[in-house]
């Protein structure tokens, strides 16, 4: 192999350079005349794919939820309050279910075919393979249930904290929060009021004034999720309707479990409430009260009459009797007997005051004091435990002297743990057939035939299923049908009522008749978010600090993401000026030691 020799000793390797190569100024000279070339970028597909992670990506923030309520107007109100939450945080509300890659299933707990509902919206989501999130009565009354076994959930005092529940789920981990909200050991009412909001009708606000009741009715399991009573202060709920009229509502429900045992708890009562939110109803728009039992109700009928009385509070009370057999109601443990629920009835609708034979409230002494007009609702269960022919004939005779306008018949349903459904059972035959029996005397007297030929205020607020006409009510609650004009959405008209069916009327608008306007401002659009709290802004970034504290803000998916891009790229920036500042402490320390 020959070797390699070197004729020329090389001091250094830069002696390679021939005497022809150009030197290191010459070349930085010669760079004066490069001119760069910049390469074009697609910015818009650029962008596009920044904010458009891979439809696989477990991102949180950037799914479409699909959101089903069932039940009561409580559990609605929650729906409302996490589809808000969802939406602020940058999830997209989607009513498509099939679209959706998350389901948000909230239940209700009353009736065995609501929770039948719920057990195969679960079914038909895993076999979808979509995420699942349950919310409701249901899970948190029983969440070791079998059908419910490795789902996440959230409890129904945890709704503040739905959008933590849906990112963990989403990375695939199950989360359950079924705990209690409490301050100094003392249940509160539930999440915060001031919760950003998407309403299902952005003209009607539902107020959940308590969570809970106290009573122990052997059927119901309500209780076993909601537990018992716990109240919102006053001035929280007076906040909430405020803002609600800030934002467009026109008319707002006022619900829980039992409304009349309102603020026993923290030492006020209902009345106390509604005199002080009848201060901030705008002219125009109208509360409505939500159901209550008759124990409660009665300590207060006096103020109850005047309140209803008032302009901008419907005539109207929702007060379930359930029975009209005092032995079926001791064994519901209702706490109260029929001559009870008859007194309040006489008391608002016909100025008569019935004596009290059961003994439980015979010492109340109340003046005659009526609501003229007055709308009373009731509930009946058909075939509790127990009832016996001549039981079911007395709630016969109820409706039949009554002749309620407005009311609820349910066939009686066993709900696991509850102590009705360890009593003997009336057979399903029979149950199916006096509910049947009951439906046919509702539906033999027609309550609104008199009203043909009134002209009466009407509040408008939303469209018939059939979409074929506008949904208005009038001063007592009763179901208006009016054409569909645009103008009259959100208003109160006036009509003149020219035919009736069992469940409404219908009105002719009054020509050239005023038109009272209640919104203090536009209301809302449908799916838009409201009342974006502090935490939220800190959580979505500095970009929402500009944002009024009762403004409404349609969140972006996009614009959430680069929010939680920059909150990250804060956090990052900081921890590193963090580090950098520590180590130069220590060489600033090791330099002082070498020295000494």
């Amino acid at each position: 192999m020959p070797s390699a020799s070197c004729d020329i000793l090389l001091d250094d390797i830069e002696d390679i350079v021939s005497q022809g190569d150009l030197k290191p100024q010459d070349r930085h000279s010669a760079r004066k005349h490069v001119v760069p070339k910049a390469r074009k970028r697609n910015t818009q597909k650029y962008l596009q794919e920044e904010n458009s992670p891979p439809s696989d990506s477990t991102i949180p923030g950037i799914q479409k939820i699909w959101l089903r309520t069932w039940g009561c107007s409580h559990n609605n109100s929650d729906g409302e309050y996490m589809a808000g939450q969802l939406a602020a945080y940058g999830y997209e509300i989607t009513e498509n279910a099939s679209d959706a890659d998350l389901w948000l299933l909230n239940s209700c707990t009353v009736k065995n075919p609501a929770e039948d509902h719920f057990r195969n919206s679960i079914k038909k989501a895993q076999e979808e393979n979509k995420k699942i999130v349950l919310a409701g009565c249901v899970p948190q009354a029983q969440p070791r249930q079998d059908y419910l076994k490795g789902l996440s959930i959230i409890g129904v005092q945890q709704i503040d904290r739905v959008v933590e529940v849906v990112e963990e789920t989403i990375k695939g981990h199950s989360v359950r929060l079924l705990g209690q909200k409490k301050d100094n050991g003392k249940r509160l009412g539930g999440a915060r009021l001031d919760l950003p909001k998407i309403r299902k009708n952005p003209l009607i606000e539902i107020i959940s004034i308590n969570t809970g009741c106290l009573n122990a009715c052997t059927y119901c399991k309500t209780k076993h999720a909601r537990g018992n009573l716990a109240s919102y202060p006053i001035e929280e709920l007076v906040e909430r309707a405020k803002q609600s009229f800030q934002e467009g509502v026109c008319e707002i429900w006022l619900t829980s479990e039992d409304t009349g045992a309102y603020g026993r708890d923290i030492g006020t009562d209902l009345p106390a409430l509604l005199w002080k939110l009848v201060e901030v109803i705008p002219e125009g728009a109208m509360l409505r009260l939500g159901m209550t039992n008759p124990p409660y109700i009665l300590e207060h009928l006096e103020e109850m009459a005047k309140i209803l009385n008032h302009p901008r509070v419907y005539a109207f009370l929702h007060i379930p009797v359930q029975s009209a057999s005092d032995t079926v109601l001791m064994e519901m443990k209702r706490e109260y007997c029929v001559a009870d629920f008859k007194r309040v009835v006489d008391f608002l609708k016909e100025n008569k005051t019935p004596n009290c034979k059961c003994g439980s409230l015979e010492m109340i002494q109340v003046q005659h004091v009526k609501v003229p007009g007055i709308t009373l609702a009731t509930d009946i269960i058909c075939g509790f435990p127990g009832e016996t022919d001549q039981d079911f004939q007395e709630t016969v005779k109820l409706v039949e002297e009554y002749k309620f306008p407005s009311l609820f018949i349910n066939q009686f349903y066993p709900r696991p743990g509850t102590p009705a459904a360890k009593m003997a059972q009336v057979p399903a035959q029979v149950k199916k057939q006096r509910t049947k029996d009951l439906s046919r005397v509702f539906h033999s007297y027609s309550p609104y035939d008199h009203k043909i030929g009134e002209r009466q205020q009407v509040l408008v607020t939303e469209e018939s299923f059939d979409s074929k006409f506008y949904v208005a009510h009038n001063r007592f609650y009763e179901q208006v049908l009016v054409p569909k004009n645009p103008t009259f959405m959100g208003k109160m008209i006036e009509v003149d009522i020219y035919e009736s069916g069992k469940h409404f009327m219908k009105g002719q608008p009054v020509t050239d008749a005023k038109v009272y306007t209640p919104s203090i401002s536009k209301p809302l659009a449908k799916g838009e978010v409201s009342g974006l709290t502090e935490d939220f802004r800190k959580r979505l970034g500095t970009h929402l600090s500009s944002v009024p504290h009762t403004s409404t803000v349609r969140r972006d998916p996009a614009s959430s993401r680069m929010a939680l891009r920059l909150q990250k790229l804060r956090g990052d920036c900081a921890l590193g000026v963090s580090v950098g500042l520590a180590l130069f402490a220590l060489l600033l320390a090791l330099l002082v030691k070498v020295y000494n």
